[in-house]
């Protein structure tokens, strides 16, 4: 998989290319799904002096152009992610709180609709899947496998 030209994109969505907005890139597509505090921690390993303040700025206007999609799971930060321009959906484990990309079965958006009676012209429904992902599941079983020799 060949990695984005995001000097390219920048411009094309009239920002300019600065330090700052190419590492908060790279640290989002190396690890989508993760909220500010993370993608600061990331961004420091390379830039040692930029602010958490700095981060969220740069996590907005990002956001603001499309470059980046703003997702607020429920109960925690949101989190970021470079995958913008396509209907997906996500799930989120409810052990771990890993979060992956649902393909969207429906295609294109909304993939729900709304009763007629709201008066809304809907464009986007968001679906957020909780369960427990494979790991967690055979974490647990191992768990209980080990409890129950130990009886």
């Amino acid at each position: 998989m060949t990695s984005p030209d995001w000097s390219a994109r920048l411009r094309e969505r009239g920002l300019r290319v600065t330090r700052q907005r190419l590492a908060v890139l790279e640290a989002v597509a190396a690890d989508p799904h993760r909220p500010a505090e993370a993608i600061h921690a990331a961004v420091r390993a390379h830039l040692p002096e930029i602010t958490v303040q700095s981060v969220y700025t740069v996590l907005h206007d990002l956001t603001a152009r499309e470059l980046l999609r703003r997702f607020d799971p429920p109960g925690s930060p949101a989190c970021y992610e470079t995958r913008t321009h396509d209907n997906h959906h996500h799930a989120i484990c409810t052990l771990c709180g890993r979060i992956e990309d649902v393909e969207c079965v429906h295609g294109e958006a909304p993939c729900l609709q709304a009763p007629a009676s709201l008066g809304m012209q809907i464009q986007i429904a968001d679906v957020v899947f909780r369960g427990v992902c494979k790991s967690c599941s055979e974490g647990a079983q191992e768990l209980t496998a080990a409890g129950a020799e130990h009886s």
